[in-house]
Parts: C-alpha cells; structure tokens; sequence
C-alpha cells in the first residue's frame, strides 16, 4: 500500500512538472510570435521566430550610451548578440517614427502646394501653358513656393532680376501675363533688390512636381528608408537623410541649368539608399542572398537615375544625395568590427568620410556663389537634361520661351 502511495505521488509530481514544461514553452512561442509581429523580425525569409533565443538577448549590463547609440557604436553589446540580431534583421528600434513624421509633413505640404495652383489656375494640375508631366503645380507655382531656383538664389547673368516669368495664373503659350522674377519667387522678395533666398538650398526636399512624383517617393521612403531608420536609429537617420537632401541640392543648383526648377526628397531618399549599400557591403556574409539584394539594388538605382531626367526633378540631387549618404552612412552606420584591425580600418574611413563630406560642402557651396560651373564642366548638365528641342538641346538657361521674357 505504501509502495502504491508513493507511486501515485511520484507521477503527480512528474505530471505537474511535465504541465510546466509545456506552458513555459507555449509561453517562450507566444514571446516570439509577438516579437515578430511587432517588427523586431524585419527580414522575415530569414529569420526563425522559433529558434532558441540568443543567450546574450537578457542581458543588459554595459549597454551603450545614448551618444554612442546615435553615431554608431554598438561596441559595448556581445558581438555574438549583433551578428546574430544582424542576421535576423532586426534593428536598433521596431518603428521607423522619424519616416512616418517626415512623410506627413511630405503630404501636408504638397496639399498646400496643390491649393496654390488651384487658386492661381482653377486647377490643381497645370495643362497650360504647358503639362507638367508629373501631374501637379506649374513651373511658376513651384518656384514661388521654393523649389531651387538659383536666379532666386544669386545673381545670373543669363538671368538677371530683370527678367519677367509667366505669373501664376498664366494659361497661355507663349506667356501673355509675365511678373518680375522677384515676385515670382515670393518669400517677400529680395533684399535690396539683390537675389539672396540661400534657404532654397533646404525647402525643395519638401515640395514635389505633382501626384507621381510624390507617390513615388513616397513609396521609396516608406519601404527603403523606413528600413534603414530601423537598422541605424532615428538619430544617424536624421542626418542622413538631412545632410544628403541639402547637398544633392547644392550640387544641382552648381551644375544643372540655372532655369530649372528643382524639387523633391529624391536627394534626401538616395541618401537613405546609399546607407543600404553601405550595410550590404560591409556585412556581406551576414546578409541573406546578397548578391541577389545587390541586383535589385542596382536595379533600383538606375531607375531612379532615369526618372531625374523628368522636368522638374534633378539627376545631380540624385547622385548628391547619394555621395553625401554614401559618407555620412560610414560615418554613422554601426558597422560589426570582428576584429581590432577591422575596428581601426572603420573609424579610419569614418574620419576620412567626415573629412571629405565637410570638403564637399564648402567647396561647392563657395563654388555656387562665386563662380560660374559650366566653365568647369559644360557637359556634366547632360547628367540631368536630355537633349530635345523643346530645351534647346540642353543649352542655355533651361528657360523655355513661353515661360520667360526679357
């Protein structure tokens, strides 16, 4: 009888001990499902929502500081932790909070750009006196609400502050309601008569060329850039993003044709994709089918680079954005270091980006104001302009006869 107790005891315990056992691991799958769906897991053909979790995931003794989370440095994490949180996908944050924000402001500004037009044409597409193939705002309406426009910006020669533009309620080709250049470009005017709007360098990353153009920046934001904002943190992002919008602007307002207007966050999107590339090349064996990633990358690139062929949209704030992204990310992109040597060949081309990007910008802002870039190189204008008759085969202002008189 005492044998028989202590046997049903025994397999009370077991049983129990067996329930345990069970609702811990229902408990750890349910853990890992809801991380998942929270957007821990972002690349979700590799990662395995239900492998073991890593024995370095619980520990949160010697995290970094917020400095060194926001350039870069992960350094003090076990590295075991970050290549295998590479591998997974998962990043430093689960939302990309400054992407979504900066994209409201995208949409708030473009309905006021709409309303514009639609007050100066009656619609808010602009037909005449020529179709904006982007399906939005005139020319006219685009530089008064700040597209770079460098006769707003200096003094042109080959357009001075004389120079009378179709106003913005003008219909006809060619132009039959012509306003100064400086009430064209509004903001108040210029002061003392002299073109000084430097800001114009900044506010086209917020305005676009029409219904396409910013569904399709959009679009790239949303995905490409939400994505990297994940990996690096708002903090490297938001100087990313920033840096490399205003410098594909200043290297467009040097090289493209001083009578096109230019808008967009292309620059500021490129940006964000050249730190993409930075993080494939520098974490090539951690990436899941990288050389397939590298294909639609490219792919990618090259059909940005066409769309800066389109009137209004600039392939020089493209290929800017891109350079400047391309630097900042080394900078900023918190690269594994595996070993010292590695370590000191990184924070090597850090200092050296940061050096050149700084270069970068003083030299063709200086350049900007004080000299005249198509003497330096007349044919790079072909990187944004196709040749047609329509602009006069690239040559010139830009300025089409119907939109101009002197």
């Amino acid at each position: 009888m005492k044998v028989l107790t202590m046997t049903i005891s025994f397999l009370g315990e077991a049983r129990l001990a067996l329930y345990e056992e069970l609702a811990l691991l229902v408990l750890n799958r349910n853990s890992t499902m809801r991380r998942q769906s929270k957007g821990y897991y972002q690349d979700l053909e590799y990662a395995d929502p239900y492998t073991t979790p890593s024995p370095y995931s619980n520990q949160t003794a010697g995290k970094p500081s917020p400095f060194a989370l926001f350039v870069g440095n992960d350094g003090k994490y076990p590295l075991e932790q970050r290549i295998e949180n590479k591998k997974r996908g998962i990043g430093r944050q689960a939302y990309p909070f400054l992407t979504w924000i900066v994209s409201v402001v995208l949409i708030a500004v473009f309905i006021y750009e709409e309303v514009i037009q639609s007050k100066a044409q009656g619609t808010p597409v602009s037909f005449k006196p020529t179709v904006n193939p982007m399906l939005g705002p005139s020319g006219s309406a685009l530089i008064f609400l700040g597209a770079r426009f460098p006769p707003c910006m200096k003094n042109v020669s080959s357009v001075p502050p004389s120079t009378l533009l179709a106003c913005l309620n003008d219909t006809a080709n060619p132009s039959t309601i012509n306003c100064p250049l400086e009430d064209v470009c509004g903001f108040n005017g210029f002061d003392n008569g002299t073109p000084n709007q430097w800001f114009r360098f900044i506010t086209p990353i917020f305005l676009h060329a029409g219904f396409i153009h910013i569904a399709l920046n959009l679009l790239c934001q949303l995905t490409v850039s939400a994505q990297v904002e994940k990996e690096m943190g708002s903090g490297g992002f938001f100087l990313v993003y920033f840096a490399a919008g205003i410098f594909g602007n200043v290297l467009g307002a040097n090289f493209s044709l001083v009578g096109s207007p230019s808008t967009g966050a292309s620059g500021a999107i490129f940006g964000t994709t050249a730190v993409a590339w930075v993080d494939l090349f520098a974490h090539w064996k951690y990436q899941y089918r990288p050389v397939r990633k590298l294909i639609f990358m490219t792919i990618e690139f090259l059909i940005g680079f066409a769309i800066g062929y389109i009137p209004y949209i600039d392939n020089f704030a493209h290929l800017g954005g891109f350079l400047l992204g391309l630097l900042v990310g080394i900078v900023f992109y918190p690269v594994i270091s595996v070993t010292k040597r590695h370590r000191a060949i990184m924070w090597t081309c850090r200092i050296v980006a940061m050096v050149l990007a700084i270069i970068l910008y003083v030299v063709l802002i200086r350049n900007f104001y004080t000299s005249d870039p198509y003497a330096a190189c007349p044919g790079c204008r072909y990187l944004s302009c196709w040749p047609t008759a329509s602009n006069n085969h690239c040559q010139g202002t830009g300025l089409s006869s119907s939109s101009s008189s002197i």
